[in-house]
């Protein structure tokens, strides 16, 4: 009997061991970012989501791990012709996630490998109708050109192709030499043409600055004639209304008005040589000394003004005369 129960139990622990590993092995743990597809007898039954998974052993199995993530696929450096017969070559990314892991894992053999053949021959032929100079310029209408046709053709297999991205373009040597020098010709080009307009408005600014000057000028000469005119007209009024005065004062006296007023210029003028610093002894020719003649007159004049009722007063008397010496005549010339 001891035996029977020990075979018992031996039966018991092997069952038990059994049913563990036999749950062990149904056990599935999927980690984030993935999804695995679960073939039932082969055929394709679930996709399994992150978290822990029980499946049956020896029935159900793990056909393929998916990366749901987005990621990157480069595509190696291809040898383009352009449409005018340039040789180039191209670089470029694709940045694709996959949407649903059932067709990702079971509609194409090799997921990777698909699009970067599909990506590779549509870049072939969007370049290929491009000339060089549109290659090299117009990047991002290549990108969404390869984006439209990338993504259609590859939504049969689950997959959202996000961005396709031209990494490099790498012209022939000679083609980048002739283009270097042609950027060059064009930027000389372009700083002679700068330079000219620069030129040509500094020109324009003197010439505006120097006819802006002139018509200053003008308009200062002309406000300073007008000014000059005036002055003049307004001396010779003042000259007017005083050879007015004195033509009525003459009128109304006769000459003794004009002898004072002869008499009182004369008076002025010898009181002008006394009062120098350095003339003491006043020499006048001959003929002047006839004008001392004319101070006789002077003192008739003012009696006669004195005497009169209601004549003018004297005048004030001037300061002392000075001393007059006639000047001898010159000896006459000796005879031969």
């Amino acid at each position: 009997m001891a035996l029977g129960g020990l075979g018992v139990e031996a039966v018991l622990i092997l069952i038990v061991g059994l049913a563990v590993i036999y749950l062990a092995t149904g056990i599935r743990v999927v980690r984030q970012g993935h999804v695995y597809t679960i073939e039932r007898l082969g055929r394709y039954a679930l996709a399994a989501q992150p978290g822990l998974h029980f499946i049956v052993p020896f029935i159900d199995r793990v056909g393929h791990k998916v990366n749901m993530m987005e990621q990157v696929l480069d595509i190696p450096g291809q040898e383009i012709i352009t449409r005018d017969n340039a040789m180039v070559g191209v670089d470029a990314v694709v940045f694709f996630q996959v949407l649903d892991a059932g067709k990702a894992a079971y509609e194409v053999s090799n997921l990777y490998v698909a699009i970067m053949q599909l990506t590779t021959t549509n870049l072939r032929t969007v370049m290929g109708s491009m000339d060089l100079d549109e290659t090299l310029s117009k990047r991002d209408e290549i990108n969404a050109r390869l984006l439209s046709v990338v993504d259609h053709a590859t939504s049969p297999w689950g997959v959202k192709i996000t961005r396709v991205e031209i990494k490099d373009i790498r012209p022939p040597a000679d083609i980048s030499n002739a283009m270097a020098r042609q950027m060059k010709a064009e930027r000389e080009k372009r700083a002679q043409i700068l330079e000219a307009e620069g030129s040509r408005a500094s020109e324009i600014l003197r010439a505006e600055g120097e006819k802006q000057a002139q018509i200053l000028e003008a308009e200062g000469r002309r406000e300073a004639a007008f000014r000059d005119a005036e002055a003049r007209e307004r001396a010779a009024e003042a000259e007017a209304r005083a050879t007015t005065v004195v033509s009525e004062a003459i009128a109304a006296s006769g000459t003794q008005a004009l002898n004072y007023f002869v008499a009182q210029k004369y008076v002025e003028a010898v009181k002008e040589f006394a009062t120098s610093p350095n003339a003491k002894t006043i020499l006048f020719p001959i003929e002047a000394t006839q004008l001392v003649g004319a101070l006789g007159g002077i003192g008739d004049l003012i009696s006669d003004a004195v005497g009169k009722p209601g004549g003018p007063p004297p005048p004030p008397a001037g300061p002392r005369v000075p001393r007059v010496v006639p000047t001898p005549p010159p000896p006459p010339p000796a005879q031969g």
